[in-house]
């Protein structure tokens, strides 16, 4: 945030989506739209509980469950300033929670994508399948803990160069995440062309290419073609939502940006809605971990045909 601000209470905006433009939003949030958010957040993330126990995916518990939890929370803050735009305790709930919630959801995709990129063929992608996960987690990892270190420091300011401070800290890691969301959007991109074109970057086995091509034709089908475009899209909408909340917290406290309601309710609500329930319909522990990891299951038929006795002991 701008320290040029000079009280922590908003001034009156002539953008303000409500006739309340002294609260601490320059609007009161619509009481309805709170509902319906509150209402969708809860329904995903008790479907996401439920597949999560189904697929016996538990790493989810601290991505999506947990991203889809502080929604729900942060939604609960507007519907509670609905009823009372003056109170302090709900601006800042909505404000941390909503910044901080989506940064977990972020990372199942790097995770799930991680997977997927093993289960297609690593040869084809210039970053390695198991460091997916091991680089942009670390860089969500640090993102989340400087988003939550500025929305604390926000939270409990009494003074407006504090509030500023936490307000410029959030803003610097939600600029890192951008910054990772866009790197991992290149390398998928680059990996996906390399797959589509049959042409490895780099050697995965000891194997000629039509091997490869053979391999992977097997794992290429439906279920994989849908969870790849469900990543794609909700990773896309998720880059949209990051540039959205970069644009608002550069922008001020009480800038035109935040003072705008329907930019929030459809930048960040909508956009952060439509990733989570992307990834309910097309369920990574549907499409992809219920699934034979068929690339593995090529390499060992292989090396059976190359040693019969292998089989034959195998059969005994």
């Amino acid at each position: 945030m701008p320290a040029t601000a000079s009280s922590s209470a908003p001034a009156p905006s002539a953008t303000s989506s409500s006739d309340d433009s002294s609260s601490q939003y320059n609007y009161t949030p619509t009481e309805y739209v709170c509902i319906i958010y509150v209402v969708l957040f809860s329904i995903t993330a008790l479907t996401h509980l439920f597949q999560t126990l189904k697929y016996r995916l538990w790493w989810l518990i601290p991505t999506i469950l947990l991203a889809s939890s502080g929604e729900v929370i942060g939604w609960a803050g507007r519907l509670w300033s609905s009823k009372n735009v003056d109170a302090r305790d709900p601006f800042m709930m909505q404000i941390v929670c909503t910044i901080i919630a989506p940064t977990p959801f972020v990372a199942s995709i790097f995770i799930t994508f991680g997977h997927l990129v093993h289960r297609l063929g690593s040869q084809y992608s210039w970053l390695s399948a198991r460091y997916y996960s091991r680089v942009f987690l670390t860089f969500d990892l640090i993102s989340l803990i400087i988003q939550a270190a500025g929305g604390g420091i926000a939270a409990s300011s009494n003074t407006v160069s504090t509030e500023n401070l936490g307000g410029n800290i959030m803003l610097a890691g939600i600029v890192l995440q951008m910054v990772a969301l866009g790197l991992f959007m290149i390398l998928g991109l680059q990996f996906f062309i390399s797959y589509f074109n049959n042409r490895p970057v780099r050697e995965k086995y000891s194997a000629n290419r039509s091997t490869l091509t053979l391999t992977n034709g097997r794992a290429w089908n439906g279920k994989l073609k849908a969870l790849s475009g469900a990543l794609a899209f909700a990773s896309g909408v998720l880059m949209i939502r990051a540039v959205y909340r970069t644009i608002e917290l550069a922008d001020g406290w009480n800038g035109p940006v935040i003072s705008t309601q329907v930019y929030f309710n459809v930048f960040d609500g909508a956009m952060v809605t439509l990733a989570m329930y992307t990834l309910n319909v097309f369920h990574p522990g549907r499409l992809l971990f219920s699934q034979p990891d068929v690339s593995q299951v090529f390499v060992n038929a292989t090396e059976k045909d190359k040693n019969p006795s292998n089989t034959v002991e195998s059969l005994a």
